[in-house]
């Protein structure tokens, strides 16, 4: 008999997930109260890279002794708004021990290099399924650096990249010249990563992958999912101001608000919102021919339908803080610097966006079965690699409902990882 699968979350990774479901043959539920591929959405305002390189925590070692000097800095890629401070302790305590030595980097990256290898294949399969090939770009993502001293710096990271199967290519100041004739001279070195892809309309993608997962026999009910319904004999149904939804599994895929359905169900989870910014120029004077993140910005720079994306920044605030648009504005700045042909900032016409990244102190993603019933399963807390795991994630999933083993492994994202409260909240 077909399992009843309700799907909390219609990003990147519910889209995917309710997709894999339903061709597995489950009944799927997707619930969600905004239009997927909609702004509410982190993989929204993704800065459009499908990156098998991301393995490297945020935090890195010996970034405790950097961190006051970024924390002063209000245009550094961190900023901390004070009043968040308190509440975001715990967390960025957590962020910090994540990569404070070599050995905890090095099992990060070993336990994202299984989530994230062949992305960029999974993306070009999936795009012929939705029939929005013209959506995936595949020709490789470029890393700049002022000159080869400022990547060796780096090296390191980029040696353990190497390790996990990711391929790259240095280039010198004529060969990077060649490869992206636009970008400013302050560039003279730069690490091409010829496995890496884009996806230019993040938002339209969803979207279509939803409508496919319809056209599969799942169903979309726009509402907002309130919470879970449990018998004596487990998971019964998912909540909803429509009505309760009957299911054999729920699937919490809903970003930073995922953190409330996993307590529902004893899942304490040190779920923060990692805020990010993306400025789109819609009316450039010149187009990059390269997706490229300068090592002096951190910040992706592309070129998409809508004009070029300059998507980067993580700002610690309260979810329902207001946007500081600041940091839009040094986006564009940083995307001049590097590309002086852009034009004035006088003549341009900008958009803006702020959104919510769904992040775990310990840069590693919630994928697993709940602590207290294992018919509610969590796919989320992602952050900057949401897009890029989210085929993989949903393959997971898929086998957790099924009942298969995995295809990696997945004991390093467990729920169960974290501390609990000393009581079955279900009993």
């Amino acid at each position: 008999m077909a399992h009843q699968v309700v799907v909390i979350g219609a990003g990147i990774i519910g889209a995917c997930t309710a997709l894999a479901l339903a061709e597995d043959g489950c009944k799927v539920t997707l619930v969600e109260p905004e239009e997927p591929g909609g702004p509410q959405a982190a993989s929204y305002g993704n800065g459009t890279w499908i990156s098998p390189g991301s393995i490297i925590p945020v935090a890195t070692p010996g970034l405790w002794r950097k961190l006051p000097a970024l924390l002063a800095d209000p245009s550094g890629p961190l900023v901390v708004r004070w009043k968040a401070l308190p509440s975001h302790l715990f967390f960025l305590a957590g962020f910090l021990a994540a990569g404070s030595t070599r050995k905890r980097m090095a099992m990060i990256a070993e336990a994202l290099a299984g989530l994230l290898a062949g992305a960029p294949a999974q993306y070009e399969m999936l795009a012929v399924k939705v029939g929005r090939v013209d959506l995936i770009k595949r020709n490789g993502l470029l890393h700049t650096f002022s000159d080869r001293a400022a990547f060796e710096a780096e090296a390191s990271f980029w040696r353990l990249r190497r390790e996990h199967g990711i391929r790259w290519i240095a280039l010198d100041d004529d060969a990077l010249r060649a490869c992206e004739p636009q970008l400013s001279e302050r560039y003279r070195f730069g690490v091409l990563v010829e496995d890496g892809a884009q996806c230019v309309d993040p938002g339209a993608f969803v979207a279509q992958i939803v409508a496919t997962a319809k056209r599969s026999g799942a169903e979309q009910l726009r509402a907002r999912a309130l919470g879970f319904d449990f018998t004596p004999a487990g998971l019964a149904a998912v909540r909803t101001p429509e009505g309760s939804i009957p299911c054999d599994y729920a699937v919490v895929a809903a970003g930073v608000h995922s953190k409330t359905f996993a307590l529902e169900v004893g899942d304490q989870i040190p779920l923060k919102s990692e805020r990010g910014y993306h400025a789109v120029i819609k009316n450039p004077k010149i187009q990059p021919c390269q997706a490229v993140m300068p090592a002096d910005g951190k910040m992706a720079i592309n070129m998409t339908p809508a004009g070029v994306r300059i998507a980067g920044q993580v700002e610690i605030a309260g979810v329902k803080a207001a946007p500081d648009w600041r940091r839009a504005e040094l986006l564009v700045q940083h995307a001049v610097n590097a590309f002086p042909g852009l034009g004035n900032r006088d003549d341009m016409i900008v958009d803006r966006w702020m959104g919510h990244r769904p992040s775990i102190a310990d840069g590693l993603p919630v994928i697993g079965r709940s602590r207290f019933s294992r018919h509610v399963i969590h796919a989320f807390g992602h952050g900057h690699v949401g897009m890029t795991a989210a085929p993989r994630t949903a393959e997971i999933v898929a086998d957790l409902v099924a009942g298969r083993e995995p295809s990696v492994p997945i004991a390093p994202f467990s729920p169960q990882r974290f501390p609990y409260y000393h009581y079955n909240p279900l009993s």
